[in-house]
């Protein structure tokens, strides 16, 4: 069973504004690592959100959403316009993004000490971790989280915001030498490395540092690779609603996880390079499980650990 830990996310926060083909629109909150942490509060989890947002309207419809699903936020709202992502929806429901962002944290040294205290899990990444001046920020966090909690990390590459792949690359390799469980999308290593199958470059990954470095593939099902081998598992066959918040849900599953089995906190770091291949696969398909939900129902609306457990 899973016990009581605090989990830490930091990264952006922001209002999804889904426009679909008939015309019609709708506000959501949003933001890949806001959606984890929610994801990880629907789970079970103590979880905190380290982000930024206004006193504006959207920003006040973040605050809500966190506080609703009993996610702590330690740094309050600031003067800066929440960020905003324009999601257009095509007939299949998959979503391509438009962005109008504002991502720095400048009170976040300072108050590292305090956040830190008692965190075994430290996750981050997408916008976050590629976007400046935030991203030196969010990576200087992460070194100082080290070595004293498991670090999650998934690049949620963005290419409309951040399209200089070369530098996308070297900053998601920080990371991910830091990262003891990976996530990403085929998309996303298909694009960081294009003359790469993107197992192979999971498997390359893995040699810089982490202990799991996992690959979604849509209906295809998730692959993952540790140093006991490698294995796919089936997605789970759903009507698709659309896949907004999808990939988080896996996160935040896959996050869950490794807690659920105490694999969490640096301590336990040499215990999370020793999983074995099938407890891999069974963590595997509790995330896949998690996003068939997400994908069932529109928008990012994670769900509860008794929904698909």
């Amino acid at each position: 069973m899973y016990r009581e830990c605090m989990l830490t996310v930091i990264g952006e926060g922001l209002v999804d504004v889904v426009r679909r083909g008939t015309g019609d629109s709708s506000a959501h909150v949003g933001g890949s690592p806001l959606n984890v942490a929610i994801g990880l509060a629907r789970l079970g989890h103590a979880a905190q959100f380290v982000g930024r947002f206004g006193s504006d309207e959207y920003g006040r419809m973040l605050a809500k959403h966190l506080a609703g699903n009993s996610v702590l936020v330690p740094l309050p709202p600031d003067g800066i316009p929440t960020s905003v992502a324009t999601a257009r929806l095509d007939e299949d429901g998959g979503a391509s993004y438009l962005f109008d962002l504002h991502w720095e944290l400048p009170g976040l040294d300072a108050a590292l000490p305090k956040l830190l205290d008692g965190t075994s899990l430290v996750h981050t990444g997408s916008i976050a971790a590629m976007l400046q001046p935030g991203a030196d920020a969010v990576l200087h966090a992460v070194e100082k989280a080290h070595p004293q909690a498991t670090i999650s990390y998934d690049p949620n590459c963005r290419p409309t915001l951040v399209n200089d792949v070369a530098y996308a690359r070297s900053q998601a390799e920080k990371f991910v030498r830091l990262a003891d469980v990976v996530k990403a999308s085929d998309e996303d290593l298909q694009w960081l490395y294009p003359h790469t199958d993107p197992r192979e470059s999971a498997r390359r990954w893995l040699q810089l540092g982490p202990a799991v470095v996992v690959v979604t593939h849509g209906a295809d099902g998730p692959w993952g690779v540790c140093a006991d081998g490698d294995i796919q598992v089936p997605a789970v066959s759903v009507r698709v609603a659309d896949t907004v918040g999808a990939g988080d849900s896996f996160m935040a599953a896959l996050i869950s996880g490794v807690v659920d089995r105490e694999l969490d906190g640096a301590q336990r770091r040499p215990e999370l390079r020793a999983i074995r291949v099938e407890q891999l696969a069974d963590m595997l398909r509790y995330a896949a499980a998690a996003a068939a939900v997400t994908v069932s129902r529109a928008g990012a609306n994670p769900p509860t650990r008794a929904e698909f457990a």
